[in-house]
């Protein structure tokens, strides 16, 4: 199965992206656009980057009730995104509600299920009121996005494993992994669940999500095409 790199564009304004995406354009197809920018500069800034040549991934993580996420789903719909996420801890109504919105307004959307955010550890979920580990949390999150229709998953790459074998998730349900280092990168921040980008194609990730190792790069592309080539070692 082939796996391929996401950037994540966290940055904190269009003017330090720029530069990156000029050198990055014909080195990778996907560039995830999260929170942090969607807030400061809104649609517009998601069809110009979508004008460069790039794919787009709109990390929102929508979580309200059904009716206003299907609401925002018909509002993305005009945009030129081809994955979308929503957390699956909002219940089977909620991403049934998504769903039906998606095939109404944009059937090539996919839309992903988030199951248990990378910054969280045993620590964190017992905080919240979760006295699961996060591998049998997420199992369980994984199994109730699929049964309400949605096309794919965000995990910590560890968990990617157990989802294709232990679950049987299928490779038509896409996998997508942030918390990547590559195998060289001594990047410490508030990951915790990590894995080299070889480690997660070979896990059965469908794609995977990097941000500090290229951003930070002096030499952006050449750290994208590395990682590139790790993917299909």
């Amino acid at each position: 199965m082939s796996c391929d790199l996401i950037l994540a564009l966290d940055v904190p304004t269009r003017e330090q992206a720029a530069p990156i995406l000029r050198q990055l354009r014909g080195n990778l197809r996907w560039v995830k656009i999260g929170l942090q920018m969607f807030t400061a500069y809104g649609p517009d800034y998601v069809k110009a980057i979508a004008d460069d040549g790039f794919n787009i991934f709109l990390d929102l993580k929508l979580h309200d009730i059904p009716n206003t996420v299907a609401k925002a789903i018909e509002s993305l719909a005009p945009l030129p995104i081809g994955m979308l996420t929503l957390h699956t801890g909002g219940g089977r109504e909620m991403m049934v509600a998504a769903k039906q919105a998606q095939q109404a307004t944009k059937p090539d959307l996919q839309l992903l299920g988030v199951t248990v955010l990378t910054s969280l550890d045993m620590i964190g979920l017992r905080e919240v009121g979760v006295t699961d580990t996060p591998d049998i949390q997420v199992a369980r999150l994984a199994h109730l996005a699929i049964d309400s229709g949605l096309s794919g998953l965000v995990c910590s790459p560890l968990e990617v494993k157990a989802l294709r074998t232990n679950l049987q998730v299928p490779h038509s349900v896409k996998l997508i992994t942030p918390g990547i280092r590559p195998a060289n990168d001594p990047t410490s921040d508030d990951q915790k669940r990590v894995m080299s980008p070889a480690e997660a194609a070979e896990a059965g990730a469908s794609f995977i999500v990097v941000g500090r190792p290229i951003l930070k790069a002096k030499d952006p592309a050449a750290a994208a095409r590395a990682i590139l080539a790790e993917l299909k070692v």
